[in-house]
């Protein structure tokens, strides 16, 4: 419930700290043995180099930033204590290390996960790791941490594919046309322009080949951390239930269907190996 959501009195700087310093170390355990991805996806499409990412990532920090303190002035930020958010900041801690290998910039990202009170269902993870989830969908679908984790990795890989970065390239005009203008203005003022459209970040809605390039990559780095691939089917009939016709807003830019769970059926034994492994070394 909205009300029962207070803002916390401890610094979240020490929090993101404390944070940082568990994923980084994980990360770096984990660096020695790297295993070559399990799914089949695409290049990331070419048009994203575009729009520079240190923008996109920038005008991400400030939407982001807006959100939450909305969130905070209205008492629907979760309190550092809150039991659901240290549940999706510990699923975090898990994923994350198995970032990198998607996107060499995630090495660098500040991740920040919070959770606002809303009954939406909803859930996301902006340009340079900046994620949050909505009360709604962990009460309304009533999420395992298996199938959160697969929320979480899907929206991550939203993020580490830059899917956003291209889709507002090839929103904003013609691959040519971006590219006129970064060759005319400079990419300083490209930035500029990227950071004018930050406002779509949180209303974009992706393709289906951007959709199943995250469904896939996000149930990689789910079974990696440990997570049962299995989840991933689970969630998508759960939130096909959810949309009884009228469609959760997590659906109006997700979209649900027996497609997508026939695809998601066929990849679970690709990373069945890897799930494997990462429990024996739990």
């Amino acid at each position: 419930m909205l009300c029962d959501l207070k803002t916390s009195s401890r610094p979240v700087s020490l929090y993101r700290r404390g944070f940082l310093a568990a994923a980084g170390a994980a990360t770096a355990a984990l660096a020695a043995g790297p295993v070559l991805g399990q799914v089949a996806v695409g290049d990331a499409s070419p048009l994203r180099s575009l729009v520079p990412a240190r923008e996109i990532e920038n005008a991400a920090v400030q939407q982001y930033g807006q959100l939450l303190a909305g969130a905070r002035s209205k008492g629907a930020l979760a309190p550092e204590t809150h039991p659901q958010l240290v549940r999706l900041r510990t699923i975090a801690q898990r994923l994350i290390p198995h970032c990198a290998q998607w996107n060499d910039r995630a090495r660098q990202w500040r991740w920040e996960v919070n959770l606002i009170g809303s009954k939406n269902i909803n859930a996301f993870c902006m340009p340079g790791g900046k994620i949050a989830f909505f009360t709604g969908i962990l009460d309304q679908l009533q999420l395992t941490d298996d199938e959160a984790a697969m929320v979480m990795g899907h929206e991550m890989a939203h993020a580490l594919r830059e899917h956003a970065r291209s889709r507002i390239a090839k929103s904003q005009g013609t691959g040519i046309g971006l590219s006129v203008l970064s060759q005319v203005l400079g990419l300083g003022r490209l930035g500029d322009f990227a950071a004018n459209v930050g406002t779509q970040l949180l209303t974009l809605k992706y393709s289906r080949s951007d959709e199943t390039d995250a469904d896939l990559v996000g149930l990689e780095i789910a079974a990696r951390a440990a997570y049962n691939p299995e989840a991933s089917v689970t969630l998508w009939q759960k939130m096909a239930k959810a949309g009884g016709g009228k469609g959760p807003g997590f659906l109006s830019t997700h979209p649900s269907g027996p497609d997508r769970i026939v695809q998601l059926q066929r990849n679970v034994p690709k990373v069945q190996g890897l799930y494997r492994q990462a429990l024996a070394r739990r």
